[in-house]
């Protein structure tokens, strides 16, 4: 009897090599050799391969990135979720072994019930029954290696959204770290406009008290001082909000934040190689996390079609029943059984076909999803190579305007002060100029802030995550 039975799971473990589903392939895309706006000719080297904290060399927003790193929220939640996909991933790998349970019973019958043998009338006798069941689903047509294979898929995007959520923290910090930087040179910037306007105020005032000047003109110096005053108040609000923000990407309290250089010191990379497009399908995490995505849709599939084909099972019990106790703890009165199922669809009105066409619609929805991930991210990094180089003329630009309007300054008040021009040339030059630094200033953070978003764009960073997430372990060391 043991033979027949070694020979029948032998058997079935050829069969089930047996298995239906269609392949996974990588849908074929075609990527143009080089980004749009790229200057020169493909490169195989990338912005991309530098970790973050090489791209600016700037200590205190590295040290923001390694807290942000260590204590955001979202990154946390995006780890857990990494852990339960790992353990989804375990229990639809148990499926593969045999279902052993337990089973346990005591109690009593009378008079002609039927329980393990026929009970003589008006007799009461206990029964007692303890057992062990045995199921094993024979995966013949693979639905258990693709729902395997789903849920594997599903761990890796998972994986890969980890690594999202952690290029774009580091992004946001190092974004909202120039944002915050350049509020404090616009509140320099003001604070060194309104000390201007004092002394434009003061000149006035003195040239009226000696009566070679109107109050017309101390009162438009005054007004000018005032409405550059008042910026102040504002530019400290947004640089607490700033705070604000950065500690909480921190996964800390709001409170102040450490600066590093000023933004007019702070440099971008004088080389920045952007790569080639096809490097972005392994590099990017949204592109590969949709990769993943269209894995599990073409394993679903898979498990979709063995719904048209029946189940083979095993079944098997072991234990014993008596009247008797000692009986079962003994092994005197034991029973076994064992059995081999087959059940499968004869009518279900249409059901697991639709089943199968709405699973083929979901996958092709996925690819679809897919293949328009790419296009984005193709469109993503074409913006940011076009920003950092128009910008970088623009920075040019204005700089020359600032330069020029400093001039102005300094010429109009001479000119003032000989008597040679009136006091609304002064007024103008400094309004003008005022509103021109801003503009400067809110162009060079722009700039970096193109840097970080086209080494967002990118997949910046990925030469640090090259290891795939380990699979779950076996069961038997999952167990605490």
């Amino acid at each position: 009897m043991r033979g027949r039975v070694a020979a029948l799971l032998c058997t079935t473990a050829l069969i089930t090599g047996c298995s239906i589903g269609p392949r996974y392939l990588r849908p074929s895309l075609t990527t143009p050799d080089g980004y749009r706006g790229q200057l020169g000719g493909p490169e195989a080297t990338s912005l991309a391969d530098l970790p973050w904290w090489e791209v600016f060399r700037d200590q205190p927003l590295t040290e923001l990135m390694q807290e942000a790193l260590q204590n955001n929220y979202d990154l946390r939640t995006a780890a857990a979720r990494v852990e339960e996909a790992r353990a989804l991933a375990g229990v639809t790998r148990g499926q593969f072994l045999p279902q052993v349970e337990y089973q346990g019973g005591a109690g009593q019958a009378h008079s002609a019930s039927q329980l393990f043998g026929q009970i003589p009338r008006g007799e009461t006798r206990d029964a007692f029954l303890g057992a062990f069941h045995l199921a094993w689903e024979l995966d013949i047509w693979g639905r258990i290696r693709h729902s395997y294979e789903a849920s594997v898929a599903e761990l890796f995007g998972s994986e890969e959204f980890r690594r999202g959520v952690v290029l774009t923290l580091v992004s946001e910090v190092a974004q909202a770290y120039f944002e915050l930087r350049e509020l404090d040179l616009e509140l320099e910037i003001a604070q060194r406009t309104v000390a201007s306007f004092q002394r434009t105020l003061d000149l006035f005032t003195r040239r009226l008290q000696l009566g070679v000047a109107s109050k017309l003109e101390v009162a438009r110096a005054e007004a000018a001082l005032a409405a550059t005053a008042a910026t102040i108040p504002n530019l400290e609000r947004f640089i607490v909000a700033k705070e604000n923000q950065l500690s909480v990407l921190l996964g800390r309290a709001p409170g102040p934040i450490p600066r590093g250089v000023s933004l007019v010191e702070e440099l971008p990379p004088p080389e920045i190689p952007v790569g080639l497009p096809s490097q972005l399908l392994e590099r990017r995490p949204d592109i590969r996390e949709a990769e993943q995505a269209l894995r599990a849709a073409n394993a679903q599939v898979g498990v979709a079609q063995a719904g048209f084909f029946p189940s083979l099972g095993l079944t098997g019990l072991r234990g014993g029943a008596s009247e008797e106790l000692k009986n079962i703890v003994e092994g005197g009165a034991s029973i076994w059984s064992i059995a081999g199922s087959l059940a499968g669809p004869l009518f279900r009105g249409g059901q697991i076909l639709e089943t199968y066409r709405a699973t083929k619609a979901q996958w092709e929805q996925t690819k679809l999803q897919y293949e328009q991930t790419v296009l984005k991210a193709l469109q993503e990094v074409s913006n940011a190579i076009t920003d950092r180089q128009k910008l970088a003329e623009a920075q040019q630009e204005q700089a020359r305007t600032v330069t020029a309007l400093q001039e102005s300054v300094r010429l109009s008040t001479l000119r003032y002060t000989g008597g040679f021009a009136n006091y609304f040339e002064v007024i103008e030059a400094q309004q003008q100029l005022f509103p021109a630094e801003n503009i400067l200033a809110q162009t060079r953070r722009d700039q970096l802030i193109a840097i970080v978003r086209l080494y967002k764009a990118l997949g910046g960073g990925w030469a640090l995550y090259t290891e795939p997430p380990a699979l779950p372990p076996p069961w038997y060391q999952t167990i605490p």
